[in-house]
């Protein structure tokens, strides 16, 4: 059986949490990096770092307990997990052997200066370079961020005009929303297809994520890069900014942020660039990947579905699909598991055959996935009867991927050639006890059990061994 890629994405704390020390105490030299940090954190933790940003000296944690009640204690130490995780807080031993809470040094020099003025510019405005006589308004920076975002996501499903850079294709590859055999153009995968039904702004921040572990790997200076983004998340929309005194690294990645749609420039080598709100909007708020909205509603596309309108979508029971749209994204998105037969001005008519979706579920899709994308998409008139999809269109896509995925495959360690029945029987019976027998077979004295409990069991047939 191919194995099922949940697709899993991080918050902004998550990532942060995971980057060493180092790192992060490099990160907290921007005062842009603070205020963001701080902006995500829980009302609670950011309570606490109010209370404590003026203080020099350490407070004791019994007194920090005490900020809150009781029945809250809870909260408390999920506020403590978060501050020690994210390193904004340390502990340190005070008089008399007891310990206390101190805010991160230079956390809490560069979120005074974020929330009280003062240090350097965070971005060069465009004003230096006099008035842009290309200049972009909101609305076409918007519809350009779109656009740009839209090709990928049609690359993604097959588009033949959708051509990305060869960078960006190979991203795809990495973060397994593609696969790419020997020879072959790219295609989805599972989680591809999971990741086309997420909202514009979790596709954008998982995309990000997926960029960021391989910064390192391109020659990139993780800190420089993260830093710039939490720049531009407190950019005004519809300014220009310049490019002057930006590193080699950052110029790169300003044309890979270009061709993501969350900047804009007319050239590659323009001296000034426009964010887009897909860059704003990036590091405010997006908490999860499910596919329901944002929780940021600064931007009308970025909480909506990234694959178009709802709604639009009517199966009947003779295995026809009626898509009443005209995206080109959605069409294909349609094709992935079935057959084109129809395409009209403002509709087109699909066939789900056995063929089309056995297919699908060899490109990683499953019969799940395909059922919650018509169920999602079910047009109105479709959503006033019960069940919303025909029963019989639904069990028989799942027997179609049944019929390929037969086998169940586990991995495991297998252990053989025991010299009598008793030490056979002595191994398996320990590797029942821990929860890690995969498989037995008497009768020729074979195990399996999973890698997990190899040590624990291999380290118990040598100590059986030992007093033998």
């Amino acid at each position: 059986m191919k194995l099922r890629v949940q697709l899993q994405c991080k918050n902004l704390h998550e990532y942060l949490r995971e980057l060493s020390p180092e790192i992060l105490d490099r990160l907290y030299n921007h005062p842009a990096t603070c205020l963001a940090v701080y902006r995500e954190l829980p009302s609670l933790a950011k309570n606490y770092v109010m209370r404590m940003l003026f203080l020099d000296q350490p407070l004791p944690q019994a007194a920090v307990a005490l900020w809150v009640k009781k029945d809250s204690q809870s909260d408390h130490d999920e506020c403590v997990s978060v501050l020690t995780g994210l390193r904004l807080w340390h502990s340190q031993q005070l008089q008399g052997g007891l310990q206390g809470y101190i805010l991160n040094p230079v956390f809490k020099e560069n979120l005074r200066i974020a929330l009280l003025g003062g240090g350097k510019a965070w971005a060069d405005e465009g004003a230096t370079l006099g008035p842009d006589r290309h200049a972009r308004d909101i609305e076409s920076l918007d519809r350009y961020a779109m656009e740009r975002w839209e090709v990928i996501l049609h690359f993604m499903v097959g588009s033949p005009s959708a051509a990305v850079s060869q960078d960006l294709a190979q991203l795809l590859v990495q973060a397994g929303l593609m696969k790419s055999e020997a020879g072959e153009a790219p295609y989805i995968t599972s989680a591809g297809f999971q990741f086309l039904l997420l909202d514009t702004a979790s596709q954008l921040w998982y995309f990000t994520l997926q960029y960021l572990k391989t910064a390192q790997s391109r020659g990139m200076d993780l800190v420089e890069i993260l830093s710039f983004l939490f720049q531009l998340s407190f950019s005004t929309l519809g300014r220009d900014y310049s490019v002057e005194g930006m590193s080699e690294s950052l110029l790169t990645f300003l044309q890979h942020l270009r061709e993501f749609g969350l900047v804009f420039q007319r050239k590659r080598k323009s001296r000034r660039y426009y964010p887009t709100r897909l860059a704003i909007t990036l590091a405010a708020g997006v908490t999860s990947t499910s596919s329901s909205s944002s929780s940021s509603s600064s931007s009308s596309f970025a909480s909506a579905p990234s694959t178009g309108d709802t709604g639009f979508i009517v199966v009947e029971t003779n295995y026809r699909i009626y898509a009443y749209t005209n995206s080109e994204l959605q069409i294909a998105l349609v094709a992935l598991f079935s057959e084109m037969l129809y395409r009209f001005p403002n509709v087109v008519v699909a066939q789900v055959t056995r063929e089309s979706v056995q297919q699908a579920i060899a490109n990683g899709i499953t019969a799940q996935q395909i059922i919650h994308f018509l169920r999602t998409r079910a047009h109105p008139v479709m959503l006033k009867q019960t069940p919303v999809l025909p029963p019989t269109i639904t069990d028989q896509i799942r027997l179609w991927e049944l019929e390929r995925d037969r086998l169940q495959f586990t991995e495991g360690v297998l252990y053989n050639q025991f010299l009598s029945q008793a030490d056979f029987e002595v191994l398996r019976d320990r590797a029942q006890g821990l929860g890690c027998l995969v498989w037995q077979d008497v009768a020729h004295r074979v195990i399996v059990v999973t890698p997990q409990g190899h040590s624990e069991v291999k380290r118990f047939w040598k100590q059986q061994k030992t007093h033998t």
